[in-house]
């Protein structure tokens, strides 16, 4: 999957809410589920891919992320529900050979 996307990641009690961008989601979920990166996903174990949107260009991808980073809890929670209401990890199932 090389598009420009959003993502949004949580931990395993969904008590918190990471928006990143990227131009291939395999890869990035893979390096988040990995632990490649020892930033904030790794420090609150955010590994659980709840949602994610495709865009035709980067440009609108981080005009995207800035505009949700912006946004509060309530707006992220209601967005991810709306898509995936058990909060299910949407990458649980995907197969990473890199």
């Amino acid at each position: 999957m090389k598009n420009p996307c959003i993502y949004l990641l949580t931990n395993k009690n969904n008590t918190v809410i990471y928006i990143g961008v990227t131009s291939n989601l395999i890869k990035r979920i893979y390096e988040h589920k990995s632990g490649k990166y020892k930033g904030f996903t790794h420090r609150y174990n955010c590994d659980k891919l709840v949602y994610f949107e495709q865009f035709s260009t980067m440009d609108e991808a981080i005009a995207r992320e800035k505009q949700l980073k912006a946004s509060n809890r309530k707006r992220k929670e209601d967005l991810i529900t709306n898509e995936n209401p058990d909060w299910l990890d949407l990458a649980e199932n995907w197969v990473f050979d890199f």
